[in-house]
């Protein structure tokens, strides 16, 4: 079915989710407007925003394709074609603070205006006898290139960024992330991730986020948490039990190191478990600060730990963050929070839409008509590609009655 023709591109369309007063309210807060001339900050998150839609394969290709298309791009606000060296300048010296705080406050407009938005497109692994907001906490690394980003260098030839993030599998949408330099341990960045988490709540995380001065902080707080248990965690064990299946144990336990004990001298429990992973069982071993939940829960719920890790392929593998715009640290922020903003763009569309097919079928729909004037809502309502209803099942034969004639039950082979 071909969709409605609509005087606008489906590019003006998109950008039209993103409120036009905070643009222009945050570039005058963090100077941003003070350092353009002919390339407004509107521009310029309209360019980055491109660019992840189109999957552009650098500067050249940014610049040259808005270029081509001046006269629509102009229609999305007055916004204005970059050239080359203007862009790169733009994502070196504007502040990447912007781009940070727009992707906050336009999650937080979103979500005020459409209070359900992402309940209904929870992880498909979360386990839904919980009824509290489950958070899960890892970071994703970021290849770079170590010989131009003397700034993320973390070994001797290799460089890299981070993105810590923390997630809410109810809604898989992002609840507070920070990006820095791959230099730090996971365990620094445990404290600033879990600040705005409220008593009640449940944080799940690896092993590599443990820090038990951190952890006695946040049962003093009333959170739940639930993470791996260290190969050389030093521990005794207050009350044994043993179960049967796939639960090996679950103890009381009590650390006996001495930082360690001092950090946490609370009780905490330790389930031992086979779990299925790749195909193949194997012993697990986690911690937790609940010694109410079943065995099972627990292991359930680092099992959707697993939410986080689609999440971030969804964010590396579909938007553009596989090659870089900029080898500073501010521009490599400016590409990874203008993803996150286009993450959640798109997955207010496919709210608003109704959408039921997949995220990245999502992006290729709209990616691929981006200059097009179709109206979003009806190239989304009978886009191709998607199969059909299924055929309906007879489970018996319909018979034709015919008058006069009568109808004999024979006996089965």
């Amino acid at each position: 079915m071909t969709p409605t023709r609509n005087k606008f591109t489906i590019l003006k369309q998109v950008m039209e989710k993103i409120p036009s007063y905070l643009v222009g309210k945050l570039a005058h807060k963090h100077g941003c407007d003070k350092q353009s001339r002919s390339f407004s900050p509107w521009s310029h998150v309209v360019t980055m925003v491109y660019a992840h839609l189109a999957h552009s394969l650098g500067l050249n290709d940014i610049s040259d394709a808005l270029r081509h298309h001046s006269g629509a791009l102009a229609s999305v606000r007055g916004a204005t074609a970059p050239s080359r060296n203007g862009l790169s300048h733009a994502n070196k010296v504007r502040s990447a603070d912007m781009a940070e705080e727009l992707f906050w406050e336009t999650l937080a407009e979103i979500q005020k205006v459409y209070p359900q938005f992402g309940m209904g497109r929870k992880y498909c692994g979360f386990p839904s006898r919980f009824k509290r907001i489950i958070n899960v906490i890892d970071s994703t690394t970021i290849k770079l290139v170590a010989y131009c980003m003397d700034w993320a260098k973390h070994r001797r030839r290799k460089a890299a960024a981070k993105c810590h993030m923390r997630l809410d599998l109810h809604t898989f949408l992002p609840r507070f992330a920070v990006v820095k330099t791959a230099g730090t341990h996971d365990s620094k960045e445990a404290r600033t991730l879990c600040a705005g988490i409220r008593s009640g709540e449940i944080v799940v995380f690896d092993k590599a986020y443990i820090d038990f001065d951190h952890l006695l902080e946040l049962t003093e707080r009333g959170v739940f948490w639930v993470s791996r248990a260290k190969d050389n965690m030093a521990y005794r064990v207050v009350k044994r039990s043993v179960h049967k299946g796939n639960v090996l144990k679950d103890h009381l336990i009590r650390l006996k190191g001495f930082q360690s004990g001092n950090d946490y001298p609370e009780l905490m429990r330790m389930v031992t478990a086979r779990v299925e992973v790749d195909g193949k069982m194997v012993v697990m071993t986690f911690l937790t600060n609940n010694m109410e939940w079943s065995s099972s829960s627990i292991c359930d719920l680092y099992k959707a730990r697993w939410g986080i890790e689609v999440f971030f392929k969804q964010i590396k593998q579909t938007l553009q963050l596989g090659d870089f715009l900029g080898y500073s640290e501010n521009a490599v922020r400016w590409q990874v929070w203008t993803a996150l903003l286009t993450y959640v763009v798109l997955r207010l569309i496919s709210y608003i839409g109704k959408w039921k097919d997949s995220f990245a079928r999502l992006f290729t729909v709209i990616r691929g008509v981006l200059w097009s004037r179709y109206d979003l809502w009806s190239l989304l309502d009978g886009c191709c590609g998607t199969a059909q209803e299924p055929p309906r099942m007879i489970l018996s034969v319909e018979q034709l009655y015919l008058p006069g004639l009568e109808l004999k039950n024979y006996g089965t082979a």
